[in-house]
């Protein structure tokens, strides 16, 4: 069924096996819901597991805001958040990611790529690689949670469930305020040539942007308690900062990240032909079961906009993640506790 050339390697953890298949989908020319066109679209995809003979075990599990599905496999295990020995967990990079199409790798990359625009393709993805039309369940965290509340919303007759964590069906005000500083923080680099592209790589101001995203990623509470000294053993604040974050994004293309803030920004399950706009009814819409995953200190996808959202779903349950980490409580790879948490959780909510 592949027409993809894929390379087949094995993972252990435990004296535990199990396959794992990487592989890039060349989509086309893809029309985009901005009236612009992603010329020669390619999809970047990694699978953990096996496909039942039914398909009816798939997980889809795409990244999140500038990261790469290698950032995010550490949750997938035997003993993880998601099981590869149950399901057949698909990875998929978000366009703009660097491994996807992007600003780094195609010259003609749109102005705005949507979240919907990222469905649709991996939509395409999964029928023409796996043959599979429907999915047991979207798990997503940050935007990859965006992308979850739109599989389940643009296609709910092929989505059983969700996995929303520390995410939301439309980007807040509040939210948005927060990427515009970081969107101006890119622009105002000297490199900026303009439209979010650069003619060098902006290096101080990556590390900037790598400071301010501190202040957001982590709550109030993870610096009174700390645990910025105690679970990354930094001498001090400034040690903590130069070490861990200021580097983080670095490490990306800054016209990357700027794609990654503009579908960010413009995300929105009802931005559409479908809906104009009415959030209660492209909720009210949803099919799915939907788990609503928020960190009880997340500053940017706020509890109470998932508990806003509860009363308009017809399946759905709410989660709160009691931790002092913020939004990073939904992507907890440093923090036991939370990883824990979150197991327990969705295992016995897929079992349900």
């Amino acid at each position: 069924m592949r027409q993809l050339v894929a390379v087949m390697t094995m993972n252990e953890v435990k004296s535990q096996t199990w396959p794992t298949e990487a592989g890039i989908f060349e989509a086309g020319d893809l029309a985009l819901e901005s009236g612009q066109t992603l010329v020669s679209a390619k999809l970047s995809w990694k699978t953990h597991g096996t496909l039942a003979p039914t398909r009816d075990n798939v997980i889809l599990y795409p990244t999140s805001f500038g990261a790469q599905h290698q950032d995010l496999e550490w949750l997938i295990g035997p003993e993880g958040i998601l099981d590869p020995t149950r399901w057949f967990i698909v990875m998929v990079d978000m366009f703009g990611n660097g491994q996807s199409s992007s600003p780094s790798n195609n010259s003609s990359y749109p102005e705005r790529v949507s979240t919907g625009d990222n469905v649709d393709a991996q939509k395409v993805l999964l029928k023409k690689v796996f043959d599979v039309d429907r999915i047991a369940c979207v798990y997503g965290w940050s935007m990859g949670a965006q992308q979850a509340y739109h599989w389940a919303c643009r296609h709910p007759d092929q989505v059983e469930r969700i996995v929303v964590s520390c995410g939301s069906a439309r980007t807040a005000p509040h939210n948005q305020v927060f990427l515009d500083g970081l969107m101006a923080l890119l622009r105002a680099a000297p490199e900026h040539v303009g439209g979010g592209r650069f003619d060098g790589v902006p290096t101080p101001t990556l590390h900037a942007f790598g400071r301010v995203y501190a202040g957001w990623a982590l709550s109030q509470r993870f610096y009174r308690e700390g645990l910025h000294i105690t679970r990354f053993g930094a001498s001090d604040l400034e040690d903590y900062l130069a070490t861990h974050w200021q580097p983080r994004f670095a490490r990306r293309h800054a016209s990357n990240l700027y794609a990654h803030l503009t579908t960010w920004y413009h995300s929105d399950i009802s931005d559409n032909k479908r809906f104009n706009g009415d959030l209660a009814a492209a909720l009210a819409s949803i099919q799915a079961r939907v788990l609503l995953l928020p960190g009880a200190t997340d500053l940017y996808f706020r509890a109470a906009d998932n508990e806003a959202e509860l009363k308009h779903l017809r399946n759905a349950q709410l989660v709160r993640i009691p931790s002092a980490w913020g939004h990073l409580a939904g992507n907890p790879q440093r923090n036991p506790e939370d990883a824990a948490f979150i197991r327990d959780v969705v295992r016995r909510w897929l079992q349900e």
